[in-house]
């Protein structure tokens, strides 16, 4: 599903940049462009880097 929509990011395209080491906005804003443009979707971007990073921290364990 779309998460940025000004940028046409997917909450994939976030898990992809998490599982490469994004660990914050900050980090996906560098790498992928969302939350740059309106930033209607911060808070959403925010959700998915936290999920992705408790599954990745839950699967490290």
């Amino acid at each position: 599903m779309y998460v940025c929509i000004c940028k046409a990011i997917s909450d994939s395209d976030i898990n992809e940049a998490v599982a490469r080491g994004a660990e914050t906005l900050s980090d996906i804003q560098t790498s992928l462009g969302a939350a740059t443009g309106c930033g209607t979707c911060a808070d959403f971007a925010r959700e998915v880097i936290n999920d992705a990073l408790l599954r990745r921290l839950t699967y490290a364990a």
